[in-house]
């Protein structure tokens, strides 16, 4: 006859005892901290009313594990061993919910720790609203220069990174040495670091002294330098959705007529573009987090305000607003992207069917 999970539930108790009782001293020093003389105290205490709410919730868990394991003694007593195991399996996972989500609290009571250690020291440094309030304007301004770099860098690195990956198929002998000389640059684009480009390209062209480059900003040379950075990295993508079309495609083309770059324009690179547009969007992401970079050469965008509002204030905190800016943008299209790849796979496997 299957027996109550003890030694389990032991367990799930004990940590769930030791994760309530740290996050109720955990809302206790946040209401005594820094944060009450900061904030109204009408804001302070639904937040840790809040906290305390949720550090309950974890032991709803271990109730519903009691009452099975009070089924399983039940079961047993009737000596049903069909309602005992499904009991004794109910009070298992009812444990292990409770020991995820006490796990899932303890990591947030670290780091809430973390950052209320030393007389809150780490909030004050990376999280003083106060601080973030008053300079998220210069920030914003400032981002907008990130946004504008990245929408440009996107639109040449779309048609820069294609004419390269064509030009790693160009046919016979007569294109070996353009084969050869894409396949050189993306080899070296891709193993140079970006910010080693940024920094070449917008401090060495106006070293130079060419007539017509030097008269250019610092922010046309940026842009350059991450189109031709990630230039090298999107044309590999281009090459593996190009290289993902069966080869029957390029030969019925072929057949009908067709030359080697009418069908790659008319069969081969439509579908190719259509299998590639979520690592696409990946690269455009990291891209726009790449933008962050062009402060090694001086342009003002947001992570350099930043760094001038930390000199002056002696604080992070508008670096801080800087990433949550960058999140912000982020993580919308990358679920975004992540929706497109599912779909893309159920598209599939309904094909297969």
């Amino acid at each position: 006859m299957p027996c109550a999970p003890t030694s389990l539930l032991c367990t799930s108790m004990l940590a769930v005892a030791v994760v309530v009782l740290g996050s109720w001293y955990t809302v206790a020093v946040i209401r005594a901290s820094f944060l009450a003389a900061h904030f109204d105290g009408a804001w302070v205490n639904p937040v840790a009313v809040l906290l305390a709410l949720l550090s309950i919730a974890v032991v709803l868990p271990v109730i519903h594990a009691l009452k099975a394991c009070g089924r399983i003694r039940e079961a047993a007593a009737r000596r049903d061993s069909a309602e005992a195991r499904g009991a004794r399996s109910g009070a298992r996972d009812q444990c292990f919910i409770a020991l995820g989500y006490a796990l899932a609290q303890l990591v947030v009571i670290v780091v809430l720790q973390f950052f209320l250690v030393n007389h809150q020291a780490v909030a004050k440094t990376f999280f003083l609203v106060p601080l973030m309030v008053k300079t998220f304007p210069l920030v914003l301004a400032a981002f907008w220069m990130n946004v504008k770099i990245s929408v440009v860098t996107e639109v040449l690195v779309l048609i820069w990174g294609l004419i390269v990956a064509l030009a790693m198929f160009a046919p016979g002998v007569a294109g070996k040495p353009v084969r050869l000389i894409a396949t050189a640059y993306v080899d070296i684009f891709r193993a140079v670091p970006a910010v080693l480009v940024i920094y070449l390209v917008g401090f060495g062209i106006p070293l130079t002294g060419i007539p017509v480059l030097k008269d250019f900003s610092l922010t046309v040379f940026v842009i350059v330098a991450l189109t031709l950075t990630v230039g090298a990295y999107v044309a590999e993508i281009y090459r593996a959705g190009i290289l993902s079309i069966h080869w029957s495609q390029s030969a019925a083309a072929r057949s009908l007529g067709l030359s080697h770059f009418q069908t790659l324009r008319f069969v081969i690179v439509p579908q190719g573009i259509r299998q590639i547009i979520p690592p696409l969007l990946n690269s455009f992401i990291s891209l726009q987090k790449d933008t962050a970079l062009v402060s090694v050469v001086g342009v003002i965008d947001s992570f350099n305000q930043s760094m001038l509002i930390a000199s002056n204030y002696y604080n992070l905190s508008a670096v801080s607003t800087v990433a949550l800016l960058f999140i912000i943008v982020s993580i919308p299209q990358t679920r975004f992207v992540e929706r497109m790849m599912r779909r893309d796979r159920a598209r599939m496997r309904a094909g297969e069917a």
